[in-house]
């Protein structure tokens, strides 16, 4: 097992609760399946799997208020299937006449560390080992390179990051947060491909930290 620690950061965030439908209203902190993005937008292969193991929180909690001119719609299923089939069709939307003023509730000046747990899938890749993509993150993360830009909930919402040693983590460092966050999304679950589904977890925070070790995850 292999386990890394990036450092990010950025001026805005927004990991959206979903029971909130159409308004933008982020939860508290970094969600445990936005850090796993993180870390897969550096280094991502089948032969892999990231596991997020605990999350610390270096900045107090601030949120800031924006509207912003989101679209309406999307193109037709049935429109795309035509086209498809027939070779021409009407896929236009028109951003003038689908426009919508949202408002969100989001996050300012963020910064978490992330710690996560390399785990390699040997059947996916019988002839290569965990160290090989442990070295790949390695320095990738340590020169700054990723595979996508990271982000922090939104892709407008860009994560500058850095891979810092574990071992080195200082508890002073740590936002003062304590208590229960109530109900967080986790992840999503494939297990079902054709019908992928979320799960959350109690979301509870001592000193700044939010450890995911054993937490009980429900569908």
């Amino acid at each position: 097992m292999n386990r890394f620690c990036l450092e990010v950061s950025g001026d805005f965030a927004c990991f959206t609760r979903p029971e909130m439908k159409v308004e933008r209203v982020s939860y508290d902190l970094i969600t445990p399946s936005a850090a796993r993005a993180v870390f897969e937008s550096i280094l991502w292969k089948p032969a892999i799997r990231w596991q997020i193991r605990r999350i610390e929180v270096l900045r107090p909690v601030r949120w800031t208020s924006v509207r912003r001119n989101e679209v309406g719609a999307v193109v037709s299923t049935r429109n795309v299937t035509t086209a498809m089939n027939e070779g021409h069709g009407h896929l236009a939307l028109y951003v003038e006449d689908e426009r919508q003023q949202r408002a969100g509730l989001i996050l300012r000046d963020v910064a978490y560390r992330l710690h996560a747990d390399l785990e390699f899938l040997p059947d996916r890749a019988p002839n290569d080992n965990a160290a090989k993509y442990a070295e790949m993150f390695r320095r990738r993360a340590s020169k700054g390179q990723c595979v996508n830009q990271p982000y922090l909930g939104c892709r407008e919402f860009a994560a500058r990051f850095r891979l810092v040693d574990e071992d080195g983590t200082d508890p002073a460092l740590f936002a003062d947060i304590n208590g229960d966050l109530g109900w967080m999304l986790y992840d999503m679950d494939f297990s079902n491909p054709s019908d992928p589904r979320p799960t959350f977890f109690r979301a509870q925070v001592s000193r700044g930290v939010l450890d995911l070790n054993g937490v009980e995850v429900r569908g």
